[in-house]
């Protein structure tokens, strides 16, 4: 097979002697691969470069297609992005992919009681609070703008059901908070049953995402297949990652249509760099991802099969095995998996053999620009502005607010509700309900067959700034039936 070329960065901490562990294993197993090396992290960080990378390094990157990199380190407390997050919005890797097995040598609560994990979690991984877009309204208050969007959640959910189809899954959990979010997590949900129907002979079903963390923790064996968005997906992921012994034996991929990451996600263990101590198992599966994601499916194959007789043997680094035996360092690890190239494993259903013949990867075609995506107007009823929530910052009472607020509002508006923190606290309210310097007041047309425009509301907010302090504008649209704002608490 012609080599395929890649872009390798060793990262930080411990990732140079993982990465070469993993290097020495492909290399010896002849895997058709050559590596461009790039700087990235906490170096590229100290000096100067506060994405993190360096032009020449996202070049490389973009000129391949494809990145493996070791786990890198984001400093804290300079203001910088971190590193991780940056790579895979930059290049929209969309689907965040992890896989969690039970593996013989790997003891937990759950191998010891005969409980077998195999479960794949595919996270968005673009949108929610990842956009990392937060404000200081006021001294006291943080908002923090939270990004579901249609098209996003298609893209990745749609590769969701691809990716189960080519694995043989037949069962896909959406996990969400849609009782809460509604429309957020609400458009993720509802594109999720969308896009399942397309799919008649993959089953589908939901859960709340806090009763999903309960059941994962007491049957992680009823899961096969879960997706989630970003910040639950996360947090769920590194749950998971605990059931099968750590983040140390979970491996990931960021898949895009253009650039794939592929990446250890433990962290750089800075106490133990440069000892030759560190478990390189997590970078290992990640490979082997990329592997098969380049079309060396039967390299993967035999280096996996490798893997896991080694496991099985008892080999193990220091970080987890029999204690009674020998640990192993990190090159020994690599050494030991070496050696049993040709083996495959002693427990049956562990042995990988797919039969899926070795391909060529093709890159894919470089984009002209820069993909704007969205939902065709003719897809949807048409926008109505119907009101506004414009946001105060005072100390005055709710009913002071109102006195100061309606006079000012034309004819056609009325005040609603003042809110805070969600939680209507006008024109009812509770003496036990604590507010913040932070009230929304919301205005809204009187008469729903009248028009209302952005620059309306804008002028609004003028004239009520020069009687109070207005920290925030939002507007108040409808589609047809879809409300496209959340009703208050107490409403």
């Amino acid at each position: 097979m012609n080599k395929t070329t890649i872009a390798v960065a060793k990262g930080d901490g411990i990732g140079p002697e993982i990465m070469d562990a993993v290097l020495h294993i492909f290399n010896e197993a002849k895997v058709p691969l050559n590596y461009k090396f790039i700087e990235m992290g906490k170096s590229i960080f100290e000096q100067g470069h506060s994405s993190g990378m360096t032009d020449e390094a996202r070049q490389t990157i973009e000129e391949t297609g494809i990145l493996f990199k070791g786990p890198m380190e984001t400093p804290k407390g300079k203001g910088v992005k971190s590193i991780n997050v940056t790579a895979r919005k930059v290049w929209n890797t969309y689907a965040n992919v992890r896989k969690f097995r039970t593996l013989k040598g790997v003891d937990t609560i759950f191998s010891k009681a005969g409980i077998p994990i195999n479960i794949t979690m595919l996270r968005e991984n673009i949108e929610d609070t990842y956009g990392g877009v937060e404000y200081l309204q006021t001294y006291d208050v943080a908002v923090a703008y939270r990004f579901i969007t249609r098209p996003g959640s298609e893209q990745f959910i749609r590769y969701a059901f691809e990716y189960a189809v080519r694995e043989g899954i037949i069962q896909i959990t959406c996990g969400h908070k849609a009782n809460i979010m509604k429309l957020t997590d609400g458009i993720f949900l509802s594109t999720f049953y969308e896009i399942a129907k397309e799919y008649p002979s993959i089953k589908v079903n939901d859960l709340i995402v806090d009763d999903l963390a309960m059941k994962l923790v007491r049957m992680p064996d009823k899961f096969t297949m879960i997706i989630l968005t970003n910040l639950q997906g996360d947090i769920i992921s590194d749950l998971c990652a605990g059931l099968v012994g750590g983040l140390g034996f979970a491996p990931s991929a960021n898949i895009g249509d253009n650039i794939s990451i592929f990446e250890a996600v433990h962290g750089t263990a800075p106490d133990i760099a440069g000892k030759n101590i560190a478990n390189p198992t997590s970078l290992i599966f990640s490979g082997l991802m990329l592997l098969r994601h380049l079309g060396v499916i039967s390299y993967a194959d035999t280096i996996e099969n490798a893997l896991l007789y080694t496991l099985e043997e008892g080999k193990h680094t220091s970080d987890f095995g029999n204690k009674d035996t020998n640990s192993l360092s990190t090159s020994e690890f690599a050494n030991a998996i070496i050696s049993n190239f040709g083996k495959k494993p002693l427990e049956i259903h562990n042995i990988v053999d797919t039969g899926t013949e070795d391909f060529s990867f093709q890159k894919p075609k470089e984009p002209e620009y820069m993909q704007i995506l969205y939902t065709k107007t003719e897809d949807h009823d048409p926008e109505k502005i119907t009101g506004t929530d414009i946001f105060v910052c005072s100390i005055q009472t709710p009913e002071e607010l109102a006195t100061i607020a309606q006079p000012l509002l034309p004819q056609k508006l009325e005040l609603k509700i003042i809110s805070n923190r969600g939680t209507q606290v006008w024109p009812h309210a509770s003496k036990y309900t604590d507010s913040v310097a932070l009230f929304s007041l919301r205005i809204e047309l009187k008469d729903n067959t009248l028009l209302l425009s952005e620059l309306e509301i804008l002028q609004l907010a003028s004239v009520i700034s020069n009687h109070l302090k207005v920290v925030g504008v939002a507007f108040l649209k409808e589609w047809g039936a879809l409300k496209g704002y959340s009703m208050v608490q107490g409403e």
